[in-house]
């Protein structure tokens, strides 16, 4: 050997040393990657003033985190199962701030009021259909209000901890508005116009959804027509599960305590009667002389489909039935002594398994292994016991908590303000449980984000359809009855009355901006500790008088007054036939007098009942309409 001969020699040797160093050396490290982030937390976000933050997400295991945001740093590490969270103190409304996570940076930060608006299409409404109606939208240039969408995500069977991927924050200057659905915007305009604190408007909608959806099944717990078979839906996840996935199709797998079944031979014959998944595992042996060499697999044809491991290698796969299972079994595979293959075959009816009187051997070169005779065998995948899971979940697209699951659970770490909720055309059909099912909506929430004083902002249902020539019953008016008796009952809660500003052809009203003032100044009101009237007359009591009924009233600020016209429209009185006429109604100092010439021994009232009062006038001086009401129970 030369002295270059050599010194090549022992450079090339010296290399294969350091690289095989480095290899094991990044081995034995744990593995780290890229940070994963919730949907909501991103750029534009807005982050909740004057409370605890939450900032989330996934990483390795027991990889470390740092946040830097305004110039202060944060740290943790993430748990068992990837999770990870920290909690940065109440901040001061302001921004645009930078936050830095690792390796991310996450720009154009605000921190303000956040509101979770939630319900169906009304809640929903594309900004683009009003543009017309107003102009205004086309030239918006806030960029110190935002708006995200959370994607549909309806999950019957499991409670999500995250949402879409693909959604984002949006800021309201003109190339970015029409991102955004029309009642956020509009309130997000009258809010940050009147505090100049920025505003986050994060809605979570599905349009025709029902009310029972958004809640969750703990406080369902009294209806049993909304729960999940649970325990059919753990059963479920177990069954449909390859048990043998990745497992039995080992070279060194323990298959001793297996069935052993006579191949080749329909299942109908060893009773295996089950569709699904069945492993077949077969030993022999091979002579030394053949060891590594090349071979060929004749496996006949089999039902259905199939796929066929060698010691553990994948050597084919054949989708249906038909076709005659003829495998290359490449060199290296086969070894001199005990060998095994794997069948994992699957069937879609009864008469799986080997087809009689086809070929099953092994050829390797010129000797040939008989594969016919016992083979162990093991049902990996019941597709029986999935389809009786399956039948028992079958109303699962009926039952309640789908969009709490999927809309709302994940959103639970993020800080929110408080929650206006546009919802109940979709329970019209049946309005009687209503109210019970809003008193659990926001307890559920409440509990949730762990806010026992969450503020709600309540839409009562517009006027819709044609108008009643005569008093009638109504389920519209049920469900706002319905809402308004939350409004009265639970604290932290307002009404925003609409019976003036839908349209009687239309379900979706286009006025989302009248409703977003409304809704505001019932923030200021019950949220911002304002002491201005943000509310219209509220039915109090009755006394009747011979053939008249006095109603009196609390909200009625400065006093009594009619909105339009010159008499009080679609007050409605019946005696004790229960049958109601539209009345004559007065202003009398603080109380309306309701009567009719044909009544003589009245006993209830309504006002504004039914599915369109758009011509009810009663309001205070301050402008606000009287909430409606009935005073009987029939």
């Amino acid at each position: 050997m030369t002295d270059q001969t050599g010194a090549l020699f022992f450079a090339s040797n010296y290399l294969r040393y350091v690289l095989l160093t480095v290899v094991l050396s990044l081995a034995l490290q744990p593995s780290f990657g890229k940070i994963r982030l919730p949907a909501l937390v991103g750029d534009k976000m807005i982050l909740q003033r004057d409370i605890e933050l939450n900032i989330w997400g996934w990483a390795a295991k027991g990889e470390k985190v740092t946040i830097r945001f305004r110039d202060v740093y944060y740290y943790t590490e993430a748990g068992s199962d990837g999770r990870w969270k920290l909690t940065i103190p109440p901040q001061h409304y302001g921004g645009p701030y930078i936050m830095e996570i690792n390796e991310l940076v996450i720009r154009d930060v605000l921190i303000g009021d956040v509101w979770l608006c939630s319900g169906q299409s009304n809640m929903e409404t594309p900004i683009q259909r009003l543009v017309e109606r107003f102009p205004e939208i086309n030239v918006s240039n806030n960029h110190m209000i935002r708006y995200f969408k959370v994607p549909m995500q309806n999950s019957a069977f499991d409670v999500k901890d995250a949402i879409p991927s693909d959604a984002r924050w949006h800021s309201a200057i003109a190339s970015d508005v029409m991102n955004w659905t029309a009642l956020a915007y509009f309130y997000a305009q009258e809010a940050y116009q009147h505090t100049g604190v920025p505003v986050g408007m994060l809605v979570s909608s599905l349009g025709g959804s029902t009310i029972e959806s958004w809640i969750d099944q703990q406080h369902l717990i009294d209806f049993p027509d909304l729960l999940i078979d649970r325990t059919a839906v753990d059963s479920l996840k177990t069954v449909e599960k390859d048990r043998g996935a990745d497992l039995w199709t080992k070279e060194n797998f323990n298959d001793t305590n297996w069935s052993i079944v006579q191949v080749p031979e329909y299942w109908a014959k060893p009773s295996i009667s089950n569709r699904g998944v069945v492993y077949y595992r077969k030993h022999f042996v091979l002579p030394a002389a053949k060891n590594g060499r090349y071979a060929k697999l004749y496996l006949g044809t089999l039902i259905d489909s199939d796929s066929v491991y060698v010691n553990g290698h994948f050597v084919g796969t054949t989708a249906y039935r038909y076709p005659p299972r003829i495998y290359d079994v490449p060199a290296g595979i086969l070894h001199e002594g005990n060998n095994t293959i794997t069948i994992r075959l699957r069937t879609a009816g009864v008469d799986g398994g080997f087809t009689p009187d086809k070929p099953y051997k092994l050829q390797v070169d010129d000797t040939i292994i008989d594969l016919a005779g016992d083979w162990r065998w093991k049902v990996g995948l019941d597709q029986d016991a999935i389809d009786r899971y399956k039948e028992r979940l079958r109303d699962a697209g009926q039952v309640g908590s789908g969009l709490y699951n999927g809309m709302i659970n994940p959103l639970k770490d993020y800080g929110v303000k408080g929650v206006i909720w546009y919802q109940g055309e979709a329970n019209t059909a049946d309005p009687k449980p209503y109210q019970r099912y809003l008193a659990l909506l926001i307890d559920s929430w409440r509990e949730l984000f762990q806010q026992p004083k969450l503020p709600f902002l309540l839409v009562q249902l517009p006027n819709f359809m044609a108008k009643d020539a005569v008093p009638k019953e109504s389920s519209w008016a049920l469900v706002r009855e319905a809402q308004f008796q939350i409004s009265k009952e639970i604290p932290m809660t307002a009404l925003a009355v609409t019976y003036d500003i839908g349209e009687w052809n239309d379900i979706h009203p286009l006025n989302k901006k009248d409703l977003a003032k409304r809704l505001f100044l019932a923030a200021r009101k019950l949220i911002y500790g304002e002491h201005i009237v943000a509310a219209g007359p509220r039915y109090k009591a009755i006394h009747i008088n011979g053939d008249e009924i006095a109603v009196s009233f609390d909200q009625i600020g400065k006093g009594l007054a009619i909105a339009h016209g010159t008499t009080l429209q679609h007050f409605a009185i019946a005696g004790e036939d229960q049958k109601f006429f539209w009345a004559d109604a007065v202003i009398r100092g603080r109380a309306i007098i309701v009567s009719h010439p044909k009544i003589k021994h009245p006993k209830a009232v309504r006002y504004a009942w039914g599915d369109n009062p758009v011509d009810a006038n009663l309001i205070n001086k301050e402008g606000f309409l009287a909430i409606p009401f009935r005073t009987d129970n029939w």
